[in-house]
């Protein structure tokens, strides 16, 4: 159990996520979680759900809170920070999940000495699995930082790391689900090509990526090893180019790679973006319109 109040200011899909898994945890009691938002339909929604103590108030969450989460937009900061830079305890430590946000700027923002955390949760937080990159200022003690991982870990995993390796995060974690969901998506279509209806398809598919992930994760074995094991199991030798495996590898170091060199610029775009156009939307060929940078917040 944590004996502090943990704060959220911002409860959009990644914010009611991470409450979600904390209040599942049991690592505090409902009665330790406060939360605010701009919109009183999504208190009502929170409340109702996990019954934690909810308010308009970004100041009163602030003045509340042992462990602050900002859950808000990057492009929101600039509005919330002064807002609450007064009102956030002299103990209390700070955990920023916007991208594109580093500690120094943080820092400089509340213009005062402070515990900060910056982190970087992705997409299936939302489904309680989670990988989650931590980096710490001076300030923060070892028992902070154990607490705010403990945090993490109750909605998927977490690693803490040097603050200059969160570009390599975004390439390997932060964006590597869409990589993964493209693999699934394909070789679902393979299947539905060979006469299987999509629904089964998909489950096949998406439980096999999953299993094969918990292979790695439980047994720590080079993933290598298990490339020929299910290449002899499945009599693969006179179906499977042998180079095939190699290829789809260069393939996907080359765009982590790419997307790691391009991250810093990502940021600045993902920033320009939400400042100019807060509801703005993208969609694919194949999907409905869904709002780009404000999904997870």
């Amino acid at each position: 159990m944590i004996d502090k109040i943990i704060g959220f200011i911002g409860a959009g899909n990644m914010g009611s996520a991470m409450i979600g898994g904390i209040v599942h945890s049991e690592l505090v009691t409902t009665s330790q979680i406060i939360a605010s938002a701009h919109s009183a339909a999504t208190l009502e929604k929170l409340q109702s759900t996990y019954s934690i103590e909810t308010t308009l108030s970004n100041e009163t969450v602030a003045e509340r809170s042992d462990i602050l989460f900002l859950a808000v937009k990057p492009n929101k900061f600039d509005e919330v920070i002064p807002q609450i830079s007064s009102h956030v305890k002299s103990g209390c430590v700070i955990v920023s999940i916007a991208a594109g946000k580093t500690i120094a700027a943080i820092e400089d923002s509340f213009g005062k000495p402070v515990k900060l955390v910056r982190a970087m949760p992705n997409t299936p937080a939302l489904v309680g699995e989670a990988m989650s990159a931590l980096c710490v200022n001076q300030n923060v003690t070892p028992e902070e930082l154990k607490e705010v991982q403990a945090l993490f870990n109750s909605f998927g995993k977490s690693e803490v790391i040097s603050e200059s390796l969160m570009d390599a995060v975004i390439g390997v974690s932060g964006s590597s689900p869409a990589y993964v969901y493209m693999f699934i998506e394909a070789m679902a279509d393979a299947a539905v090509a060979d006469g299987m209806p999509r629904a089964q398809a998909y489950k096949f598919a998406a439980q096999s990526v999953y299993g094969s992930a918990k292979m790695v994760l439980e047994t720590g074995k080079h993933p290598a090893c298990f490339i020929m094991i299910v290449a002899i199991g499945a009599s693969t030798k006179s179906t499977t180019n042998p180079d095939t495996p190699t290829y789809t590898k260069t393939v996907v170091i080359s765009a982590i790679e790419r997307i790691t060199l391009l991250a810093p610029i990502f940021s600045v775009i993902t920033f320009a973006i939400d400042s100019a156009h807060p509801d703005a939307a993208i969609s694919s060929p194949n999907t409905a319109p869904i709002t780009s940078t404000n999904t997870l917040f």
